[in-house]
């Protein structure tokens, strides 16, 4: 196998058009390896290169003829399903990747300029060596409670071809009018198909290289930003059907650098992202695997333009998890965050619909929801806003506010909700009594509509009692189904 791996690969000849035979002749160059090289690379550029010669045992003028040589070597892979099977070969293309990737590193201090033909191998080798199609276990995760990532077996390998490739796009020696053809919309659109991968050390590696292709190659930003679009959108629209968010938080941290450097005022089409991508992104199941680069995202928006604040408060409502608390627990702390920044007239936009969302969940049942929804009257900003416009939402919170006083389970919760009464009442104390009253009038007429609706049933049940039973009519036959609750 070793020798089947060199023989793919041109050899150093003492003539330059021809080479010696195991006999002893001599004879042209095989075909086989001129229509490798031809096909492949420049032959001009691999001819009379011996790719196990080390850099520094040629001279300067023919470094990046080795360098390609060395890059036609290690488009040879390997099965690294079993590690013991050709282990002398797979260590001689290591060996060769980790002399590459010091001949890149080193070149950036010199003067040497990539050659297309360095580029073009370049580009080659991480095609073949990176670009593959996963198994459907990969895409197809199972709803078990085992979320350990799967290790790619070849990382060993692979991880120095992303270095490689990563310190190539980053070298200065690279020009990027150049290699804009190499490094083009396939590879790219490639590139980003590899963020299926569930090793995350590989998406690691993506997430640094599509962001240095991104600030390398201005010409193709709109391309990747609307790639990336793709991806979100199809993972919003499909989500039950991939499963998980695998590559979503990494490809939404590139994005929310994207968003720092949004000029001003926001193009039409940044909003739409906003509104049709970011905002939906909330509705997946997985959205607590991406949750943290998916708020960064929404708040760079809403720093670069603040009217943006209400659209999203209304967005996370019309999504809002109510039967998720994990969910909900998140959702309040974004729109903390947000509400936390905004503009006391984008707040009024939004304080009616969201302070009746805010009550909901001071209500609920599970202790996390109703102490995050309480917490946020610990935030001074907003409690600045919500005392501008006590007048509208007071009304609102009251009720939650003295249901959970009165029996709310959870002790932090209880006090929590005391403390929220007693700000209300030192900020505004005869509108909170004016709450108290109303309050108090609406569970009167509760009460005096529950015993009418009692002595309703206690009258039908007296009538349906003394009635014969005729056929198949139903009629109550004991007192203990008045129990039943209404």
């Amino acid at each position: 196998m070793f020798k089947q791996f060199l023989s793919k690969l041109p050899r150093k000849s003492s003539k330059p058009d021809s080479t010696s035979d195991p006999s002893g002749s001599s004879v042209v160059r095989s075909n086989s390896v001129k229509r490798m090289s031809s096909a492949v690379f420049p032959s001009s550029v691999v001819a009379g290169i011996e790719p196990l010669v080390p850099f520094k045992d040629v001279p300067t003028s023919e470094k990046l003829n080795l360098f390609v040589s060395k890059l036609s070597l290690c488009c040879v892979t390997f099965d690294f399903s079993d590690q013991t099977k050709n282990s002398i070969e797979k260590d001689v293309k290591r060996q060769t990747l980790l002399e590459l990737l010091d001949f890149v590193s080193s070149s950036s201090s010199s003067s040497v300029r990539f050659t297309e033909p360095a580029i073009l191998a370049m580009c080659k080798m991480s095609a073949v060596n990176l670009f593959r199609v996963f198994p459907p276990s990969y895409r197809e995760r199972n709803d078990s409670d085992d979320n350990d990532p799967t290790f790619e077996p070849a990382w060993p390998h692979l991880q120095i071809v992303y270095d490689l490739l990563l310190k190539f796009i980053t070298s200065p020696c690279l020009d990027a009018k150049v290699a804009k053809k190499y490094l083009d919309h396939g590879f790219i659109l490639r590139l980003l198909e590899l963020f299926d991968s569930e090793d995350p050390r590989e998406r690691e590696c993506l997430k640094t290289i599509l962001h240095r292709v991104y600030g390398k190659f201005m010409v193709h930003r709109p391309f990747i930003r609307k790639a990336m679009s793709n991806i979100f959108y199809s993972f919003v629209f499909e989500a039950e059907k991939r499963g998980g968010g695998g590559g979503i938080a990494e490809l939404l941290e590139i994005f929310g650098s994207i968003v720092s450097g949004f000029a001003l005022p926001l193009k039409e089409e940044h909003k739409i992202f906003l509104w049709r991508v970011l905002i939906p992104l909330h509705k997946a199941k997985s959205v607590g695997g991406y949750f943290h680069q998916l708020s960064y995202c929404v708040t760079q928006f809403i720093d670069k333009e603040p009217k943006l604040g209400s659209v999203v408060i209304k967005g996370l409502l019309k999504f809002w998890p109510v039967t998720n608390s994990q969910k909900e627990v998140m959702f309040l702390g974004e729109v903390e965050e947000i509400v936390e920044v905004m503009s006391l007239v984008e707040f009024q936009k939004v304080m009616v619909p969201l302070f009746l969302r805010i009550a909901c969940c001071v209500n609920s049942c599970h202790f996390q929801v109703s102490e995050r929804a309480l917490f946020l009257w610990n935030n001074d900003q907003v409690v600045n806003l919500i005392a501008q416009n006590r007048q509208a939402i007071l009304p609102i919170m009251f009720t939650a506010l003295e249901k959970n006083a009165e029996s709310h389970w959870n002790q932090s919760v209880l006090n929590l909700t005391l403390n929220v009464r007693k700000m209300f009442c030192e900020m505004d104390e005869a509108l909170f009594m004016s709450c108290h009253a109303r309050f108090q009038e609406d569970e009167a007429e509760q009460c005096s509509a529950e015993e009418k609706r009692k002595e309703t049933w206690a009258r039908l049940e007296k009538v349906a009692s003394m009635k014969p039973v005729t056929g198949k009519t139903a009629v109550l036959v004991t007192p203990l189904a008045t129990s039943i609750a209404c």
